[in-house]
């Protein structure tokens, strides 16, 4: 039914709410202190990030469900003229091959219900070098997403992750983590 639902946003003539086209600040952030490396974008979308990394140096790979919006993301790379990699698959059963130096979700975990967290970190951990960057920006619990808290993401990642820093969202609760691979 989640996948109906997101792969149905794609079809229709306007963006879905979640996708507004834009690299977030602390996206650009990170790129701007570190170097190109291979970068996974989980819950892609249309590959606004995949290819602002590709523009930035980065092999950058795009997972995402939503077969539409996929297709959308490799006409994005070619119009950019970019070199990157998107996925129709399921980022609770990561079948990427790593490692990779940075991974982000801005908006793809906090949807995925708490049954569906452990296969999502077990196959991020799996594809994360040791020292790698995980960036990810989730809603808290009470709005349309399942939501997460801060002890929600320890929780799901405290097997092989640490949580390096919480930034608290603007407007509406929520928060950007940055976890680094143990």
């Amino acid at each position: 039914m989640r996948r109906l639902f997101f792969g149905i946003w794609y079809w229709l003539p306007r963006r879905p709410p979640w996708d507004t086209g834009v690299t977030p600040p602390e996206l650009e952030r990170f790129v701007g202190s570190h170097g190109p490396g291979r970068a996974l974008d989980l819950g892609c979308g249309t590959g606004t990030n995949v290819v602002y990394l590709a523009r930035h140096g980065w092999e950058a790979v795009g997972v995402d469900f939503a077969g539409r919006a996929i297709a959308k993301a490799r006409r994005r790379a070619r119009d950019a003229g970019v070199e990157s990699t998107f996925l129709v698959a399921d980022v609770t059963r990561l079948a990427v091959p790593g490692p990779f130096d940075l991974a982000l979700d801005i908006g793809c975990l906090h949807s995925i219900a708490a049954s569906g967290r452990a296969g999502y970190a077990a196959g991020l951990a799996r594809v994360m070098r040791s020292g790698g960057t995980y960036l990810l920006y989730a809603f808290a619990p009470g709005g349309p997403a399942v939501g997460l808290t801060a002890d929600d993401v320890r929780a799901t990642f405290a097997d092989s992750f640490d949580v390096a820093s919480i930034e608290e969202g603007r407007g509406r609760p929520s928060a950007w983590y940055t976890l680094v691979r143990r």
